[in-house]
Formats: C-alpha cells, sequence, structure tokens
C-alpha cells in the first residue's frame, strides 16, 4: 500500500509588500474604531482616507473590469 496522496495541491503566493495600502488602511479604520468608542465622533483625517482610498478602488474597478473608459484613473485619493 502507498501511503502517498492521490491528488497534490501547490499554490505560489503572492509578494506580501504588494498589500501595503490595504494594511494601511486596516490601521486607519481600526484607528478610527476606537476614536469613535471614546469620543463618539469619526476623526476626519481618516475618514477622507478612507473615503478616497474606496473611490479609488471604485476607479479602479471600473476602469479594470467594466471598461467605462480608455484613460487608466490617477493615482490619487480625490476625484
Amino acid at each position: 500500500m502507498d501511503d502517498s496522496y492521490p491528488v497534490t495541491f501547490s499554490v505560489d503566493y503572492p509578494d506580501r509588500d504588494l498589500d501595503r495600502l490595504t494594511s494601511a488602511l486596516r490601521v486607519a479604520v481600526t484607528g478610527a474604531w476606537y476614536a469613535i468608542l471614546f469620543s463618539n465622533r469619526y476623526p476626519r483625517g481618516i475618514f477622507d482616507y478612507a473615503e478616497g482610498v474606496i473611490c479609488w478602488h471604485n476607479r479602479v474597478v471600473g476602469y479594470a473590469l467594466i471598461l467605462v473608459t480608455d484613460q487608466c484613473p490617477p493615482f490619487r485619493l480625490r476625484p
């Protein structure tokens, strides 16, 4: 009887250096959560940053997946 498995599975993990923006957003949102918890207010700077990242993500998805325009979206957090 052979002890090896009939199927093998291998995954190439992506480079983790590409995930810096998402990591920064998570830290900002976590910090905002604590600020809201203790002061009942969403800090304006963190809100603007999170809103800008979401808007930029939507522009990239609109360009890449839906192909709404021929121009690449700008790399900035404001429209």
